[in-house]
């Protein structure tokens, strides 16, 4: 019987091997059992594929801000609103950043304090996820020039809707509103499901409950001020779950040996 990750025992600080697959190259790479690459994998691309077709392209993303709009008596009434504006998404991306830098400073007491040196390599995944998943949704949004709905003349801006797509003349300038980038403050911490994977298995659910719950209350906090459609965070999320699952295999899992180079050939 073929076992990955998820039969793993309850033990501490494993390093998880890769069950190879097939006889080519990325198979060999990549090294996951089906059951383990359709939970991760598949499923996640399916949801993502499904979600944009729907949002984006049958344009429930227009409708459910048209909704949020028209609730708030059309205008975006929530966008300095103290709890939406101060508290979730000042305060939160503080406490977000403190706890960053907490992360990296817990990694670099794990490289001089002998109790901590097993905690070394998930620590350091833990902080180049988190970090990278952000980073990267911070990139795209300087080049994907997509408005905010507090932008457009739908929602009383100055600007015409374009699609992700479409080409955006150059006359309205640079927008930088896609995908989300507060709600990385949330879901970038989705790298704890992988971390608690390799490390408390039995608790990995509850860290990707509380990425997926603080994902969720920094972007729908944006999207009741006006910040962002829904489809923004849904890409977000699919940007900070695929980072954190190829560095999980990059850092975290080990390459069986009879997966060397040498014995491969």
């Amino acid at each position: 019987m073929q076992h990955t990750p998820e039969h793993i025992r309850d033990r501490p600080l494993l390093a998880v091997g890769p069950i190879p697959l097939h006889g080519n190259r990325l198979g060999n790479w990549w090294g996951f059992g089906p059951r383990f690459n359709r939970q991760h994998l598949w499923l996640p691309l399916a949801m993502f594929a499904l979600a944009s077709f729907v949002l984006m392209i049958l344009h429930a993303d227009q409708w459910l801000a048209d909704r949020v709009y028209a609730m708030q008596g059309h205008a975006w009434s929530l966008r300095w609103a103290h709890v939406t504006e101060d508290l979730i998404h000042e305060t939160g991306r503080r406490l977000s950043r403190d706890a960053w830098i907490a992360m990296a400073l817990a990694t670099l007491a794990s490289l001089f304090i002998p109790q901590m040196h097993p905690w070394r390599r998930p620590l350091l995944y833990l902080l180049l996820a988190t970090l990278l998943a952000a980073g990267l949704v911070s990139l795209i949004k300087r080049y994907s020039n997509m408005d905010c709905p507090w932008d457009l003349l739908r929602y009383g801006g100055d600007k015409a809707y374009y699609g992700l797509f479409e080409h955006r003349p150059a006359i309205l300038g640079r927008a930088a509103c896609f995908p989300a980038g507060h709600a990385s403050a949330g879901y970038s911490w989705i790298a704890l499901y992988f971390f608690l994977l390799a490390t408390r298995p039995a608790l990995r659910w509850w860290g990707l409950g509380f990425a997926l719950g603080l994902g969720l209350v920094f972007g729908i906090a944006q999207q009741l001020r006006g910040a962002h459609f829904l489809s923004h965070d849904v890409w977000t999320l699919t940007i900070c779950w695929f980072t954190a699952l190829i560095l999980y295999r990059l850092i975290l899992v080990r390459r069986p040996r009879s997966l060397s180079p040498t014995s491969s050939k």
